[in-house]
């Protein structure tokens, strides 16, 4: 990537999102006239970032820009020891709790087909989750909280991270974690974009709202031959068809159905001549599963199964079973501050429940070690609606004030549920 992440200039930007949805309650401070002016910067963050797309680890210039948005807003950003994340803490009172919010900021590995002028400039990477709508929602939040601490209304610490690497393995939420993200940290919280709710509806759940998802790779191997002869050598072919049709369904059967497991292998590949028998086959994909006690045990079971399906067919099996994230489990206390924030932020109108999903999000590992909460920010636009992780994902921009408010009232709430 050779272009240089800068803010765009002229063209200002406008939203049609009110300064104060009604139902809700203001902000403090006239905060809401502050965001109205900040949302055409906003929007442009936005903006540049889905043009400028950076693939997970590489994060490198996209929290240059971040670092020096902050900056500008009389914050001290610290960037991670790789240098593709950041972590600012917004300083209120010194004696105060430390709330957490986090954005993750990576990009998918998939060419933009959007007929958009804010289309991906570079090839081979795209936002096509959100990501970039949940960077430009925080660095609003750390600019508007900066103004409350400069009052001295700010009643603690809210620590802004933008993390690297939420698509890959290992998942980037360790980096911060072992980068001392998580440090005096009483609470986190996270909103992602959900295209199947409406622009100002933010979804809540108590318990799990993400499934476990593991990575999961098979490698095959025997002596190839001639198609001619497969009862002289083992016939990988046959043996990898067995494995993506088999396996699944039997591994499914190991566990109580409502775990609700669900094992798909993405890639398969054997071969490249319609005459031999390859020596080597492969395939990979992902396991997902809602219960926290089936995915302790998913390793084991998808090992047994394979073995089990494989052995008749004489082929050597190498498994590659890749540990991922947990599921993401909302903590009651926390969801109660998201509910009483989208309340106040955008009116009981506001709040919707939410189903668990089977996408995966390592937000979890940070729930692993203090409690916190995961929402679900409606970004739905009119007509038919693109799911995430499809290179055509879009969104209606009037959600990133909305992400905004909903964030503010959160961090301001949870500072003062934990004082």
């Amino acid at each position: 990537m050779t272009s240089a992440l800068t803010l765009p200039t002229g063209g200002q930007l406008a939203s049609s999102w009110p300064e104060t949805p009604p139902g809700s309650q203001p902000l403090p401070r006239e905060l809401d006239h502050l965001l109205a002016l900040r949302v055409p910067g906003l929007i442009a963050t936005r903006r540049h970032l889905h043009s400028h797309p950076e693939l997970s680890g590489n994060e490198f210039e996209t929290a240059a820009l971040i670092a020096r948005e902050l900056s500008l807003a009389g914050l001290q950003p610290r960037l991670l020891p790789k240098g593709n994340g950041v972590i600012c803490d917004v300083n209120g009172r010194p004696d105060g709790p430390v709330v957490a919010l986090r954005a993750d900021i990576d990009a998918l590995p998939l060419d933009d087909p959007k007929d958009v002028p804010y289309r991906s400039t570079v090839e081979g990477a795209c936002h096509a989750c959100g990501h970039d709508v949940h960077t430009s929602i925080v660095l609003g939040v750390g600019m508007l909280l900066a103004q409350l601490a400069d009052l001295g209304e700010l009643d603690g610490r809210v620590r802004l991270i933008f993390q690297p690497a939420e698509e890959i393995l290992p998942c980037g939420s360790l980096e911060v974690i072992e980068a001392g993200g998580l440090e005096d940290v009483v609470q986190i919280f996270a909103l992602h974009c959900d295209p199947n709710l409406p622009v100002g509806q933010v979804g809540l759940r108590v318990g799990p709202i993400t499934a476990a998802a593991d990575n999961v790779t098979v490698r095959l191997s025997g002596p190839g031959g001639h198609t001619a002869r497969p009862h002289l050598t083992v016939d990988l072919v046959d043996a990898l068809g067995r494995l993506v049709t088999e396996v699944p369904a039997l591994v499914s059967r190991r566990v109580p159905a409502n775990s609700g497991l669900l094992l798909v292998f993405g890639h398969a590949s054997a071969g490249t001549r319609y005459n031999v028998i390859p020596s080597e086959a492969s395939a990979s994909g992902t396991l997902r599963v809602m219960d926290r006690d089936t995915w302790e045990q998913a390793p084991k079971i998808v090992a047994q199964v394979v073995r089990d399906v494989i052995a008749p067919t004489g082929a050597t099996v190498d498994l590659e079973y890749l540990r991922g994230r947990p599921p993401v489990c909302n903590d009651a206390r926390a969801i109660q501050v998201l509910t009483s924030a989208t309340a106040a932020a955008l009116g009981p109108e506001g709040i919707a429940e939410t189903p668990q999903s089977m996408g995966g999000e390592d937000f979890s590992w940070y729930l692993e070690y203090v409690p916190g909460a995961l929402a679900r920010l409606g970004v739905g636009r009119s007509g038919p609606n693109v799911d995430l992780h499809r290179a055509s994902f879009d969104v209606d921009e009037r959600a990133i004030p909305v992400g905004v408010r909903v964030m503010v009232q959160t961090a301001l709430r949870a500072l003062a549920a934990v004082r």
